[in-house]
């Protein structure tokens, strides 16, 4: 049995993770912003009312789980706000990098004393952030601030290799949920690709960039 912490979970990727790490029998701590029906039905321990992009927050999140050892450490919370160079918003970019770059690094930084040698961190980013991979252009805010994390994520596992703990940066897949208007894979499909993902995941294999099917990304 392992101890994950998994955030943004109260609907989409994060709930599917919670639901399926829960039904193999490992100890779930669902963290989200606002509580849903959903999560709370899965029985898991949940912390509500944390925003990842906020330094109170994550110091509250810490402080409710001071004492656990958390195997796996599953960032997922994330925010989308679409754009094109035409109708860019720079609050709602500057947002996104709040959220979508700084939050894992702040929630890493914040429970890193709940991390321990053969400890796993997985950070939900997508292809997107791919600047090889870049064909279409626009989502100037997303793709940046995914770019970012890539950046961050492969920090952290420079930093975090010496004390065993391993770094994994996932995508996974177009996924029909809110954030996408419904589009894409079902949230189960994704889900049970990107625990494949951190279930294979060694520190020989630290820092790399996948899709949740298996298939090494390019930067």
């Amino acid at each position: 049995m392992n101890n994950v912490l998994i955030t943004g979970t109260n609907r989409g990727i994060g709930l599917e993770l919670a639901r399926q790490y829960q039904a193999r029998g490992d100890k779930v701590v669902a963290v989200c912003r606002t509580v849903s029906a959903e999560i709370e039905n899965l029985g898991v321990q949940i912390v509500d009312g944390i925003d990842v992009s906020q330094a109170g927050d994550v110091a509250t999140l810490a402080t409710k789980v001071t004492g656990m050892a958390f195997d796996i450490l599953l960032h997922n919370a994330g925010i989308l706000r679409g754009d094109s160079f035409d109708t860019l918003d720079f609050d709602e970019l500057l947002e996104q990098f709040k959220v979508n770059a700084l939050g894992p690094l702040r929630v890493v930084r914040g429970l890193r004393n709940n991390l321990g040698a053969g400890s796993k961190v997985g950070i939900v980013s997508s292809r997107v952030g791919s600047i090889a991979d870049n064909e279409s252009g626009n989502n100037y805010g997303y793709r940046a601030s995914k770019a970012a994390v890539n950046m961050i994520g492969t920090n952290l596992s420079h930093d975090l290799k010496p004390s065993g703990i391993a770094v994994a940066l996932l995508h996974p897949g177009l996924v029909a949920t809110a954030m996408t208007g419904g589009r894409g894979i079902p949230a189960k499909e994704a889900a049970t690709g990107l625990i494949a993902r951190m279930d294979e995941l060694t520190l020989s294999s630290t820092g790399g960039f996948w899709h949740a099917n298996g298939e090494r990304l390019p930067w």
